[in-house]
């Protein structure tokens, strides 16, 4: 059976994908909805940012550098999209906001932007999934899962069918009442 540090990460990235490419459709349109894209946008920042990332940084790839110097390269590559993850939010975070408040003439750099972030993470998780997660398969034992497994059973992502925790109670029912479906209960696009 896969460790269930390997599942929750999978259901982190399916989830967070499926908000990513939603966010690319909604960025194509002629008059996206701020308040959704705002949202999501806070979320990315707040979960994968601030959770997610860390956590494969500093307790998976730290492992997987000790015993797989040959890996070290990606290793370094994805620490280092990591590090600059939270620039890269707000930065498309303000060009959201340019373009929700000075209008039209910046409504093309904020979709450039989105779909370049878009691909960016979307390519960055895939990496881990086809050369991190089979390598750490590969080369850990019984105790690293087991640390690695309470550490990551702690994210609790509420896309991943987790109940948030009060604060973020609010910010998860606004995004899905404002996101299309299928990720969320808006209307679809």
């Amino acid at each position: 059976m896969e460790p269930k540090t390997l599942r929750i990460i999978r259901a982190e990235h399916g989830a967070l994908a499926a908000m990513l490419h939603t966010l690319a459709l909604m960025a194509r349109q002629p008059r996206p909805d701020f308040d959704a894209l705002r949202a999501m946008l806070f979320y990315v920042d707040e979960f994968p940012e601030r959770l997610h990332h860390p956590k494969e940084s500093e307790l998976l790839f730290a492992r997987l550098r000790a015993l797989a110097p040959q890996a070290r390269e990606l290793l370094d590559r994805l620490d280092a999209d990591h590090a600059r993850g939270e620039r890269a939010v707000r930065a498309l975070q303000h060009a959201l906001l340019a373009y929700e408040l000075l209008g039209e003439p910046r409504r093309q750099a904020f979709e450039a932007a989105a779909l370049r972030y878009v691909d960016a993470y979307l390519e960055h998780m895939g990496l881990e999934e086809r050369e991190v997660l089979p390598l750490a398969l590969r080369l850990l034992g019984p105790e690293d899962w087991a640390e690695l497994d309470e550490a990551f059973a702690a994210n609790r992502d509420p896309l991943t069918g987790h109940a948030p925790d009060e604060p973020y109670q609010a910010l998860f029912a606004r995004i899905l009442r404002l996101v299309p479906a299928p990720l969320g209960l808006g209307a679809p696009n």
